[in-house]
């Protein structure tokens, strides 16, 4: 059968939109006030869908994605921050009844509500893949116990989050309490981006998949100043000396067949920094590619299931 592209400017570039049974659930979190630097990732959410409206739904492969999809839409902005934090993670649970949930930031703080939520809605405990150039580590910044710097502090601070479970990749940019916190818990796994350049992405993809295998459930959060900002210019807090894209994905491309992702958020893309979309159409790289990955995986493990029975 011959697929017919859709015509541009058509919602999720024409993929199957479904209801509670539809295999992906996707919230957006257009929240910027815990920022530290620049802000403007509160535009993101709308300008991912933009850009995916004007997209194909088709892999690099070819693969055509079948996959079905129910967009909660935004969680509205509300000034009272804690308000609006119990109002992201009681919609991140709807997300979360999905097979998989993609949540589009947003600053990194919106991590703190959503794997809250990820904490809330599972069993037992779950292992975080943390993409990023910082930490995230700081019990405090800026006077803010909820700022973009301490999203993997309130994370760690779960019931179903341990350290033993908590995975970085691409770090470059520690400081005060990130270097401590890290020292006083060597049982979490830190992949430099030195490191990544000194083994490369094949290495380092084993180590963390030999980690987070045991556990049933794997959270990735991908702050997009993981990569270079030759490669993710819109985002308020670049670091010289990332990731390429092409890395990124082939991280991805080994570790998502490999352990069950249950959930993903995208953050600190800021469309008012970028140029040309550089960054969203980054974001809409990535989300295809993922929705790829795991459409292929579920077809493979569905087909086992199916030959057990």
């Amino acid at each position: 059968m011959r697929y017919n592209t859709p015509s541009y400017n058509v919602p999720w570039a024409g993929m199957n939109l479904a209801g509670d049974d539809a295999d992906i659930g996707v919230l957006g979190v257009p929240w910027d006030n815990a920022t530290s630097n620049r802000r403007g990732a509160a535009e993101a959410p709308a300008n991912i869908r933009r850009c995916i409206a004007c997209a194909d739904p088709f892999t690099e492969d070819g693969d055509v994605i079948a996959l079905s999809l129910k967009d909660y839409g935004d969680v509205p902005r509300d000034l009272d921050w804690a308000r609006y934090f119990e109002h992201v993670a009681e919609r991140a649970r709807h997300a979360l009844h999905h097979r998989f949930a993609l949540f589009l930031g947003g600053d990194h703080s919106v991590g703190i509500p959503i794997i809250r939520a990820m904490s809330a809605a599972v069993s037992e405990p779950f292992g975080i893949l943390h993409i990023d150039a910082h930490a995230d580590l700081e019990d405090e910044f800026e006077g803010s116990r909820w700022s973009h710097a301490c999203t993997a502090r309130r994370a760690l601070e779960n019931a179903n989050v341990h350290s033993d479970g908590y995975v970085y990749v691409g770090l470059r940019a520690p400081i005060d309490d990130d270097i401590r916190f890290l020292a006083e818990h060597p049982e979490i796994q830190v992949h430099s981006m030195r490191a990544i350049i000194d083994r490369g992405i094949p290495a380092v993809a084993t180590d963390v998949i030999a980690r987070l295998s045991a556990f049933k459930q794997v959270y990735i959060t991908l702050d997009v100043d993981a990569l270079d900002p030759a490669y993710a210019p819109g985002t308020g807090t670049p670091n010289a000396g990332g990731m390429t894209t092409r890395e990124l994905l082939s991280l991805l491309r080994r570790v998502v067949p490999a352990l069950n992702i249950r959930a993903m958020d995208i953050v600190e893309v800021a469309p008012p920094l970028d140029h040309a979309d550089i960054t969203s159409w980054l974001a809409v790289k990535v989300i295809f590619e993922m929705f790829g990955m795991l459409q292929t995986k579920w077809k493979k493990t569905d087909h086992d299931d199916n030959q057990i029975q």
